[in-house]
């Protein structure tokens, strides 16, 4: 049996051992028109169904970009996404939550395109109050090109997790003990783009965009929504220790979670940031707080 084949049975059998604990609460799906606006190249964007399906262009000229109408302080967010199939190399498909400010908070999925045939590779980072350079790197377990999956954050006082398809692959904990920052009073607006990154995306730069190939195009469905409200003016949620997201269950991944980030880490990362010694001779003391020195 193939190797591919063995990690998709292991995942299958985890996946359905035991209930999922950190369960989101009845996710509020918000049409396009609703909650979104577009953000840049209004005429990149084109909605079907009357905006229960998004896609957005990228040619040579430029791409597209949307964002939320509200912004947030907490909560769950996620969308199903369709990334650009065929040769996308230097192409970047973006889903962050974003305060917009000058030292922001920032929480990304960024999918970076590449050749035909070759797989993407799914970044995240983190920034607080400015600071980003967290980034972790994986390969997905499955082409996200063909169908449509899904991509979330939570966020609470606690945690923020990542998530595809209800799987963890990341997790930042509020290390502010530890005089690492963490994302707790700036609200963020949700955010989608898409761009044309070729002098980094695909093996650094090395590989460009084929335009020949436009126009690139990404699709969206399931906006969900639940988060609590707020505005760039406010720095506390009303409803905080409120809300489902707050209850003691989503205040760390359970041990099935925790078993799956494992697996992820251990096939399909290829680049952590906790374990990059060149640029950290110790290991950044949030990382042993998230694990990842197991």
């Amino acid at each position: 049996m193939k190797t591919a084949h063995i990690l998709a049975l292991f995942l299958c059998l985890l996946l359905h051992s035991v209930a999922m604990a950190g369960t989101p609460r009845k996710p509020v799906n918000l049409p396009f028109p609703t909650n979104y606006v577009a953000s840049w190249g209004s005429d990149h964007i084109k909605e079907f169904h009357g905006g229960r399906k998004v896609e957005l262009f990228l040619n040579q000229q430029y791409g597209a970009g949307f964002k939320s109408k509200e912004t947030y302080l907490f909560g769950h967010f996620s969308m199903q996404i369709k990334l650009v199939p065929g040769d996308s190399a230097g192409t970047v498909t973006a889903f962050y939550l974003s305060s917009q400010t000058a030292h922001h908070d920032e929480v990304d999925f960024e999918f970076l395109g590449n050749r035909s045939g070759q797989p993407y590779i799914l970044q995240t980072n983190i920034f607080t109050e400015g600071k980003g350079d967290r980034e972790h790197r994986i390969y997905l377990w499955f082409d996200p090109t063909k169908h449509y999956h899904s991509y979330a954050v939570l966020w609470n006082m606690y945690q923020i997790v990542f998530f595809v398809d209800s799987i963890p692959i990341r997790v930042f904990k509020n290390c502010k003990d530890l005089g690492v920052g963490y994302p707790f009073k700036q609200p963020m607006g949700i955010h989608s783009t898409l761009w044309d990154g070729d002098n980094w995306a695909t093996r650094g730069g090395a590989e460009k965009t084929d335009w020949s190939k436009a126009p690139f195009i990404a699709s969206y469905q399931q906006f969900y929504v639940d988060g609590c409200k707020t505005s760039a003016a406010q720095s506390v949620c009303a409803t905080q220790g409120r809300r489902w997201w707050d209850e003691v269950e989503f205040r760390d991944l359970d041990r099935r979670q925790w078993r799956l980030l494992k697996w992820v880490r251990k096939h399909y990362t290829i680049y952590n940031y906790c374990t990059d010694k060149l640029r950290y001779q110790k290991m950044p003391p949030e990382c042993v707080r998230e694990r990842d020195n197991r």
